[in-house]
């Protein structure tokens, strides 16, 4: 068996067995088979796709590649979730302090960001001395203190997974259902929670384009979770838009930390408290979803929430001070105004084109080394039904490079008037 054998016969539109992806993911796991090989083997997979029967065989190998979190030492029902990507997407930053609030155990490994979308780890690491990084000891500890960690991948749990995610970023294979499914789930079966909820994304600014898709993706996780003996449950949701008005690290961090004061963005708010009970009824704490939904609502408008956050914040060495005054975070260089360039109701501010200008701004990653300005990104001041006279600012830019004419005529045209 060998690595060019499989790359000709997945690039022909071939199944591949349980042995030859057991071969493929092991071999590159340990450097024997090289990013340009690999990069090859996933394009092929790009374009003719894998069988369900692949796809297991892919997420369980990934899986297999190394340990496993065992998270019986927690006290309290684990619960994590996971979405597959989207613009302005800091669902996290609210989720995980939210549910804790509640009740409930979020011990959580998260990702970086993945082409035009946005990672929860980097978002995390714009907070001043913020770790990301916890060793087994100081996990479980904090978990069992507070209720919730969240920190990066581990060379670890996945590692097969944690080379594959930053090849696909940089080699134009991110768009693949099969890799991404066998990624999330192989990431969400080896990070040991008892209860597992996908938000998975549909629309301009998502992998998947269509809700029919989005389905598709989500039924897919199911199945292989299913495959896999673990019950996994989804959301679908829109990326039509970005979510929320900030993209970029610091900025999403703000608006987060905004929401948890109650003075957040609708769109973001509503997601995080219908996921919470969601978690809140399958974990049998509530048997009633609008019970638990109120009982979230509670949480997030009571303060509790944010105290957690800041608890969280604290104990992975965070500056606790940028809660309360954003001044704390990075500053930029630059700020630069976009405006109308004429009046009416906005129809929709396309998200994939906001989320490309904002890693031009320095926002996200190009190559799998660029290195993140962590203040760059935009703040929308419009989107939906929105009415806006010619010249109204409806969009801030921010970032340490000067600003392109690439980028402003991006962020000017995602703007579609009715």
């Amino acid at each position: 068996m060998n690595i060019i054998d499989i790359i000709i016969k997945k690039a022909k539109k071939g199944e591949l067995s349980k042995e030859e992806i057991e071969y493929f993911v092991n071999g590159y796991t340990k450097d024997i088979i090289p990013d340009y090989q690999m990069s090859s083997l996933l394009m092929a997979i790009l374009l003719n796709g894998m069988t369900n029967d692949e796809t297991v065989y892919l997420t369980k190998a990934m899986l297999d590649s190394g340990a496993k979190n065992d998270l019986s030492k927690i006290k309290g029902v684990t619960v994590d979730k996971h979405s597959t990507g989207g613009v302005g997407d800091k669902t996290t930053l609210v989720l995980a302090p939210l549910v804790a609030s509640c009740g409930l155990v979020m011990a959580k490994m998260s990702g970086r960001g993945l082409g035009h979308t946005g990672g929860t780890i980097d978002k995390l690491e714009s907070i001043p001395n913020m770790k990301t990084s916890l060793s087994p000891d100081e996990f479980f500890k904090q978990v069992n203190e507070i209720g919730l960690a969240v920190i990066g991948q581990t060379s670890e749990l996945v590692p097969a997974d944690k080379k594959m995610y930053a090849l696909r970023d940089v080699t134009g294979t991110v768009d693949s259902m099969p890799l991404i499914a066998s990624s999330i789930i192989s990431k969400k079966l080896a990070s040991g929670s008892q209860i597992i909820e996908l938000d998975v994304k549909y629309g301009d600014g998502a992998f998947m384009k269509t809700k029919e898709d989005a389905t598709k993706l989500a039924n897919l996780m199911i199945y292989v979770g299913k495959r896999l003996n673990k019950e996994i449950k989804a959301v679908i949701s829109d990326m039509n838009e970005p979510l929320g008005y900030a993209i970029g690290n610091s900025l999403e961090v703000i608006e987060s930390i905004d929401t948890l004061k109650g003075k957040g963005p609708k769109d973001l708010e509503d997601l995080c408290l219908h996921i919470c009970a969601e978690f809140l009824v399958a974990a049998k704490l509530y048997d009633d979803y609008d019970k638990a939904k109120e009982y979230a609502r509670h949480q997030l408008l009571s303060g509790a929430a944010l105290n957690k956050f800041k608890e969280f914040v604290k104990y992975q060495g965070g500056d606790v001070r940028c809660v309360d005054d954003y001044s704390y975070f990075k500053q930029p260089l630059y700020h630069y105004d976009i405006k109308a360039v004429k009046s009416g109701t906005i129809k929709i501010v396309k998200a994939l084109q906001i989320g490309h200008a904002s890693m031009l701004l320095g926002g996200g990653r190009q190559t799998k080394d660029d290195v993140i300005d962590m203040s760059a990104g935009i703040v929308l001041k419009a989107k939906r039904n929105d009415k806006v006279n010619k010249g109204d600012v409806i969009a801030t830019l921010y970032s340490d490079k000067k600003l392109t004419k690439e980028v402003e005529d991006l962020v000017v045209t995602a703007f579609i008037y009715q």
